[in-house]
């Protein structure tokens, strides 16, 4: 098993990293440690997400989605977006 050895963030993850309160943020540290561990356990993409993986957990209760790229090469973790559901996909593709 593979595990990532850093950790990068876009700007747009850090935007949506400091409007979290702190109980959220604790609930996000232990999907970062989860995905660190073992990169491959969110869902990869297709067509033109394909560069993206998505982990799906819960914070506060509700489910999350943490869209990140994962570098074999350099063992280094990207996260790039964190969302509900709704419009996460749309929202990713605009920047891109």
């Amino acid at each position: 098993m593979v595990k990532a050895t850093s950790v990068l963030q876009t700007p747009t993850f850090k935007k949506a990293v400091k409007k979290l309160k702190p109980n959220q943020k604790k609930d996000l540290d232990l999907a970062v440690k989860d995905l660190m561990a073992n990169p491959n356990i969110g869902e990869q993409k297709k067509g033109d997400l394909a560069f993206l993986r998505v982990h799906k957990f819960k914070m506060n209760k509700q489910l999350t989605l943490l869209g990140y790229s994962f570098d074999d090469g350099a063992l280094a973790l990207e996260l790039m977006a964190l969302g509900l559901h709704e419009n996460f996909y749309r929202d990713i593709k605009r920047k891109e």
